[in-house]
């Protein structure tokens, strides 16, 4: 797992727009919260795959701690799996990365209903869970998944971000979703990178614009402690 550490300059920075806090958003409502789990899949967490992240293994007990909270506080979990059907779907990206065999590994990897594109076997996924694909990093990117279409559904104003890799698909998922509206919170040790330096650039960058930082425990405390939600009051007519 990785040791995250907040630069002292952000930190100070981003506590004196929260008031002198370190953290903006100190209740959740359940009900209204997601917890979105990006691209734990075979194809990242398997040893001896083409873009394995050897961290990812490490942080699948605290994403179940996270679900399972979420789910059995009323919230929802959505479970994220990157999709490349083929090169051409994205051709600036794979021109982007000209290496042969990157590219063709990659969409081999991740093609739908392959080894690499499932989920791992690891996680607490239940037929109460959402699972869906998405095709770029980010699911709020236009035409990557419905995701905004569901959350906007169910009522959501609160997510909770997991998953790999810390510094590309969770950061990109994290900073998106503040943009659209949502209260984001990236939970730092349920993240996984390929070093500790590109996990630590984005927890430092979501923290200075757009979400707060919390661990496990603290995400797990925040989702258990919240207040019931009033029961609808009825109305006689």
């Amino acid at each position: 797992m990785h040791t995250t550490v907040i630069d002292p300059a952000i930190r100070a920075r981003y506590r004196a727009l929260k008031g002198g806090q370190e953290y903006a958003f100190t209740t959740v409502d359940p009900c209204s919260t997601a917890h979105l789990v990006v691209d734990m899949q075979n194809g990242f967490m398997e040893e001896g795959m083409p873009l394995e992240v050897p961290v990812a293994r490490s942080i699948v007990p605290h994403i179940n701690a996270v679900s399972r909270a979420v789910r059995s506080h009323g919230g929802t979990n959505v479970y994220f799996r990157f999709t490349t059907r083929s090169s051409r779907d994205w051709s600036v990206y794979f021109e982007q990365f000209q290496a042969a065999e990157f590219g063709d590994g990659e969409v081999t990897t991740f093609q739908p209903g392959s080894h690499g594109h499932a989920l791992h076997r690891g996680l607490d996924v239940t037929a109460e869970d959402t699972v869906m694909d998405k095709t770029r990093f980010s699911p709020f990117t236009p035409s990557s998944s419905d995701a905004l279409q569901v959350l906007r559904e169910r009522g959501i104003d609160t997510v909770l971000v997991s998953g790999t890799l810390t510094d590309c698909c969770s950061a990109a998922t994290a900073r998106d979703a503040q943009q659209l509206g949502f209260r984001v919170i990236l939970i730092s040790d349920a993240n996984a990178a390929l070093s500790d330096a590109e996990h630590n650039a984005a927890v430092n960058n979501v923290a200075a614009y757009f979400g707060d930082i919390r661990t496990t425990e603290q995400v797990v405390a925040l989702v258990e402690e919240a207040p019931e939600r009033a029961a609808p009051t009825a109305v006689t007519v």
